[in-house]
């Protein structure tokens, strides 16, 4: 019996080997781990002391600190955040258009309410400097009251632990999170923990901090995810533990973590590399750069020191006051004896020649070349460059590597967005309520169950059952709001097709060629309105040639009347309204026309 229920319970990893297999994930980012770092200190102007490490020049002298570098992440910090991402949820099934509406009014307002905006900014920045920036998706069980809600944050990549050598983080074994909490605080939560605490077993990487941020009386919360094969699908599992002690286990609560079956990371890399979730950021790239251009300010400055400050040779027994001869403010300088022109002689200075530093001028232009932080994408023009065009299309080719960063981002944000679309889809079992703005921008409230993204059946056919259909959704990703030079394009393009035409529905056709041939935000969208204004001009032509035809049969006398004004509206030279109510604005002839009509029609109304 004991061995049935034995084989029977879930085989839990070990603590003691998942410890050594977390030991083992860390020495194998140690490389990463010590880049990260590097990179961080470099983004603080701390650079002199990674110089130190990697020149044979530590002479413990004045070393600059210049801001190249860190204009360029600035920069390219503006230029993603200026692009911050929204999602479109469509539909794959025509019964699934309703519910991928209302994805796409809901998960803006979820991650507003998780404060993505500022999460994204501190991913970004991450991913400019050391290479990565990784987002954690996980659902909070104790937010609003015990309700739960979707959580998102960006990870410390030092805290982060995977298997060496993988390329995409859902193909590790184990992924590992870390985290430092105080011991006390532990111990009122997890009190199987009292008298378990001692040293810390494990220590993460940590970045050289401002402050003296100390580790006494803290201990490492380790997250462990794992997946296992189970019922003919991968599952996720997760353990969470201190030290030798378990704290948690989905596997001896009887359900996986989360159905969709995924680790709850997302990894965002600016320049990737192979065999690393992992890439590599500005810092990498253009440090040599920067250093080259800092020892050579160092440089310069002492150079600029020497002359501006002379120095002598004094002869032992010149019998000079050092004193006063340092002391500007004495006009007198004693001697003793006769002052020979060899006790005093000054040092040479020779000042250093322009070929140095047009030198360092190119070594400014190759970091800003490489980084694609150039003049143009910084909005300095040329002044040889005048034209709206040129100037176009010159910021045009400057923005390619932060569009082409942005993109990647774009990716891992649909990534994020899948994974929400799957929490609500799991833990979404009550109605929630959410206040969006409609098309017209006017406040409105919306409500979301999971009842719609769970399993649908398909019906039976001919006894059969077919079985459930789940609902699946692409995911596109836009820019929420566009630069202000876009805007103006924009704004421009839209005056230059209202001055050519393309707005009136008797013109619909060309121009709905013409758009066919353009690319632009917000084509398709325009074009079904045109489509719709021709449709209707074409009904409302129907509708008069209707009108003449019947006007014609019943009443000849009014055809005349009515083809006049129809040619004058639709030459655009109308002269004047025709009223067919009958009220005192309408010409005499129509007026007789219609009382000889009555009488015709109604005899006795003449009487």
């Amino acid at each position: 019996m004991d061995e049935t229920m034995s084989a029977q319970r879930p085989q839990i990893p070990q603590i003691e080997e998942l410890a050594r297999i977390l030991r083992r994930y860390k020495a194998g980012k140690a490389h990463l781990e010590g880049r990260v770092v590097a990179a961080e200190n470099w983004w603080k102007l701390r650079n002199a002391a990674e110089e130190r490490a990697e020149s044979s020049l530590a002479d413990g002298g004045f070393r600059s600190k210049s801001g190249w570098l860190h204009n360029v992440i600035v920069s390219k910090h503006a230029d993603a955040m200026e692009a911050y991402p929204a999602p479109v949820i469509l539909p794959r099934e025509p019964d699934d258009e309703q519910t991928a509406r209302t994805l796409s009014a809901v998960i803006p307002v979820v991650l507003e309410q998780s404060r993505f905006e500022e999460v994204y900014s501190d991913a970004v920045w991450a991913k400019l400097k050391s290479g990565t920036g990784v987002y954690k998706v996980v659902w909070d069980a104790d937010a609003l009251g015990g309700l739960g809600e979707i959580s998102i944050c960006a990870v410390d990549v030092l805290n982060l632990f995977w298997e060496p050598g993988v390329k995409d983080i859902q193909d590790s074994r184990y992924v590992f999170h870390t985290a430092l909490a105080d011991n006390d605080l532990l111990c009122e939560r997890y009190p199987r923990l009292r008298g378990c605490l001692g040293a810390n077993s494990f220590s993460p990487t940590r970045f050289v901090y401002d402050d003296a941020a100390s580790t006494e009386g803290k201990s490492t919360v380790v997250d462990c995810y794992y997946k296992k094969w189970e019922r003919g699908r991968s599952v996720l599992h997760y353990l969470k533990f201190v030290g030798d002690t378990l704290l948690f286990s989905s596997e001896e609560a009887g359900a996986p973590l989360y159905d969709h079956g995924l680790y709850p990371f997302v990894f965002d890399s600016l320049f990737p590399v192979e065999g690393s979730p992992c890439g590599y950021g500005f810092v990498d790239l253009c440090k040599n750069a920067q250093t080259a251009i800092d020892l050579m300010d160092s440089a310069f400055i002492r150079n600029t020191m020497v002359g501006a400050m002379p120095r002598y040779f004094k002869r032992h027994d010149a019998g000079i006051n050092e004193s006063e001869l340092l002391d500007l403010s004495k006009p007198l300088v004693a001697v003793d004896g006769n002052l020979g022109d060899d006790a005093l002689k000054i040092i040479d200075f020779r000042p250093l020649s322009g070929n140095y530093i047009e030198y360092q001028r190119a070594r400014i232009n190759e970091l800003r070349e490489t980084s694609g932080n150039t003049e143009t994408a910084t909005g300095n023009i040329s002044q040889g460059v005048t034209a709206a065009s040129a100037i176009a299309a010159l910021q045009e080719a400057s923005g390619k590597g932060s569009r082409d960063s942005s993109r990647t981002s774009y990716r891992a944000y649909a990534q994020i967005v899948g994974l929400l679309i799957e929490l609500i889809r799991q833990f979404y079992t009550a109605p929630r309520c959410f206040r969006i703005l409609g098309r017209s921008g006017a406040q409105e409230f919306v409500s979301i169950s999971n009842s719609a993204l769970l399993p649908q059946s398909q019906g039976n056919l001919a006894g059969t059952a077919l079985g459930e259909r789940l609902p699946v959704f692409d995911i596109e990703v836009r820019a929420e709001k566009a630069s202000g030079y876009t805007r103006l394009s924009q704004n421009e393009l839209a005056l230059q097709f209202y001055n050519l035409g393309f707005f009136d529905p008797s013109r619909s056709e060309q121009s709905l060629l013409c758009l066919g041939m353009m690319d632009f935000e917000g084509r398709d969208e325009l074009m079904e309105k045109l489509r719709a204004l021709g449709t209707e001009r074409q009904r409302l032509l129907l509708f008069r040639e209707l009108a003449l035809a019947l006007t014609r049969k019943y009443e000849p006398d009014r055809a005349a009347e009515l083809e006049s004004a129809a040619q004058d509206a639709q030459a655009g030279q109308a002269r004047g309204r025709l009223n067919l109510s009958g009220a005192p604005g309408e010409s005499g002839r129509v007026a007789v026309s219609r009382a000889r009509a009555r009488q015709a029609s109604q005899p006795e109304a003449g009487r």
